[in-house]
């Protein structure tokens, strides 16, 4: 089972203003009858992040039988992946969801490769390894709430540097890209609590332009 879309609903409330990840990659080991289940959690915060920590999961783990995955994405949630990865459909990918939902967190993916130790472990078995792997990764590491950022673009002479700089801090504002020339362009997450006050302290700027970007970070 390959499942790869938007869902529907969150299976928790989200808070609109944070949202809840992890803060660093653990992993833990499981295992039943012969087979070993390693379970790797880790942050990210896009598709492409992810396919290249599962690329680097498979360059370490070359002779594992299964690389079974979930992650779900974005402030809102709502992006997420499930991957069985061979197994019998069902018994990988969604209970290693499920241990992510169960803390609320978002910007996650577990991975639990298996090294098959000959015995099969039927359904229940399956689902109880991958379930556990994946439960006990999530476990070793901290947990942490963050801000709902809004991405905008900011261009401002470089003059009144010392001004943006001053409402960025005061609201906790990410500096995601800079380009520092005679006009200087920044690339912002502006936590949406601070939205509105946030914009109209760097408005009063002199000369400078901000422009809102599409998504939330």
């Amino acid at each position: 089972m390959d499942c790869s879309c938007h869902a529907l609903h969150h299976p928790m409330e989200l808070d609109p203003n944070y949202f809840q990840t992890i803060e660093q990659h653990a992993s833990a080991e499981f295992s039943d009858r012969g087979s070993k289940f390693v379970g790797m959690a880790y942050p990210i915060s896009s598709i492409e992040e992810f396919k290249a920590v599962l690329n680097d999961v498979k360059k370490d783990h070359p002779k594992a039988s299964h690389h079974c995955f979930a992650y779900r994405i974005g402030a809102d949630g709502m992006t997420y992946r499930v991957t069985d990865a061979g197994e019998p459909a069902g018994t990988a990918g969604r209970p290693i969801l499920g241990q992510i939902d169960s803390k609320g967190l978002t910007n996650t993916c577990v991975i639990v490769v298996r090294y098959f130790g000959g015995t099969l472990l039927g359904v229940p078995g399956l689902i109880n390894a991958y379930k556990s792997a994946a439960s006990m990764a999530l476990q070793l590491t901290p947990l942490i709430r963050k801000s709902v950022e809004i991405a905008c673009e900011i261009q401002f002479d470089y003059t009144v540097t010392n001004d943006v700089l001053k409402a960025l801090r005061r609201f906790n504002c990410s500096i995601l890209r800079q380009e520092m020339q005679l006009f200087c362009l920044y690339e912002i997450g502006i936590p949406k609590i601070h939205e509105n006050e946030c914009k109209r302290m760097l408005e009063d700027v002199p000369g400078l332009a901000l422009k809102k970007k599409s998504g939330s970070l």
